[in-house]
């Protein structure tokens, strides 16, 4: 622990994931610090410098990592900003760490090492569970999506069926309503980037918030799919299918949000099509867009989601087409002038064809045929074309048919 000019008679105390991944044996990179016994004006004096805008944080003067004064809090209106905070020189250490959401996050350690544990954080560490500190957890429904979030992360972990039914009573109390579209948004993105992303969804679905936030989603559960592509059958199990091989797979934010979204379409199929979803492509483009103006999404991520649910299937077809069909492929996705996002395009597609029943270990050989066709055509000198075409006498469309006719026969020799 940092050595502080602290004020007289203050203490402090690392706390919270810090504490937590280093009794689980996990890499720490944040370090948070609570400061007990003191007051703002006391911080600043001692050089610290305030940033806290809802309450006193500070920054070391040294090593800049922030500090905050041990707070209490109280529940003032519904919403996650519906709290009025307490920071004072007489708020104790556990009334800090009661404030806080799970035990396993309310654990503190001080400057000689020795761990303040009141909630029995370090027992439900090694029982591998997941439980609130108190019933005020249900005051601030962000909770709800980090418990999901965590749940991803720690995929060994269970809930306790106490925090369940705590999580289940908000969401008919109406608290999952009261969010608000950047913090669901930046708890769902943060969750699709864990290593299990299906266990966020689950559990969301468990207690009844995925219908509030995400009913576009939350209605795939019980869809039937073909069996012969699907082993699955369900349209839900396979999307936590396909999000978990994103995980394995690496997969940037923007591929795993194209992978959450690019069956939606499939859970408004008319019930007299099923098990087929004939036209759910574009079904799923216009959901989408709805659900990622609503939250707010990142226009990489919601461009991109938009060409994989558009063109997902042909995508997985196209070891049958010929140059001419593939080179009007490449170009509905826009691979020749975005041909890195064409890249994150067939890692969705991948993780799409191996998030199946079985199919896990499935090679995807349309990936790399879909390359050596976008590179053929990106290796097409357009411009020298185009001064030919011009010189013969071509002119506007002629000299594009010219250069589509060159990035074709470029194509067809590449591919054989």
């Amino acid at each position: 622990m940092t050595k502080t000019p602290l004020p007289a008679g203050a203490a402090v105390y690392e706390v919270g994931g810090a504490v937590r991944d280093a009794l689980l044996g996990r890499a720490v990179h944040d370090h948070d610090w609570v400061v007990v016994g003191t007051d703002p004006q006391a911080m600043q004096a001692a050089g610290f410098v305030p940033v806290g805008r809802d309450f006193p944080v500070f920054l070391h003067p040294e090593t800049h990592e922030e500090y905050a004064l041990a707070r209490s809090e109280r529940k003032t209106a519904p919403g996650y900003r519906g709290f009025v905070f307490h920071a004072a020189a007489d708020v104790t250490l556990e009334q800090d760490l009661a404030r806080r959401d799970l035990t396993i996050n309310a654990i503190a350690r001080a400057a000689d090492g020795t761990l303040v544990d009141p909630f029995g954080g370090r027992r439900d560490l090694e029982a591998r569970v997941l439980r609130h500190v108190s019933p005020a957890f249900a005051e601030d429904p962000v909770r709800i999506l980090r418990l999901a979030r965590f749940a991803a992360r720690f995929d060994d972990f269970t809930v306790a069926p106490e925090t369940m039914k705590l999580m289940r009573g908000m969401v008919c109390d109406g608290e999952a309503d009261a969010l608000v579209p950047e913090r669901v948004w930046q708890e769902l993105s943060r969750g699709l980037m864990e290593a299990k992303p299906s266990r966020m969804f689950e559990l969301l679905r468990e207690c009844g918030a995925l219908k509030r936030l995400l009913p576009e989603v939350e209605r795939l559960w019980g869809v039937p799919q073909p069996e012969a592509h699907h082993p699955e059958i369900d349209t839900g199990v396979h999307l936590m299918m396909v999000l978990d091989m994103a995980a394995r797979l690496g997969a940037p934010l923007a591929v795993r949000y194209a992978c959450l979204c690019h069956d939606l379409g499939k859970g408004t199929t008319p019930a007299e099509l099923l098990p087929r979803h004939l036209g759910h492509e574009g079904r799923s483009v216009r959901l989408l867009k709805a659900m990622s103006a609503r939250l707010r999404v990142p226009n990489d991520c919601r461009e991109l989601a938009e060409v994989v649910a558009r063109e997902h299937g042909n995508l997985h077809r196209s070891d049958g087409l010929d140059a001419a069909a593939l080179l009007r492929l490449l170009e509905r996705c826009d691979a020749l002038r975005q041909p890195q996002r064409f890249d994150a395009v067939l890692l969705a597609c991948e993780c799409d064809a191996r998030g199946r029943l079985g199919l896990q270990q499935r090679p995807y050989p349309q990936a790399e045929r879909l390359r050596a066709a976008r590179d053929a055509a990106l290796g097409v000198a357009t411009a020298e074309i185009a001064e030919r075409a011009a010189a013969a006498g071509a002119r506007g469309p002629r000299i594009g048919e010219a250069i589509q006719a060159a990035r074709r026969a470029a194509i067809e020799a590449r591919l054989g």
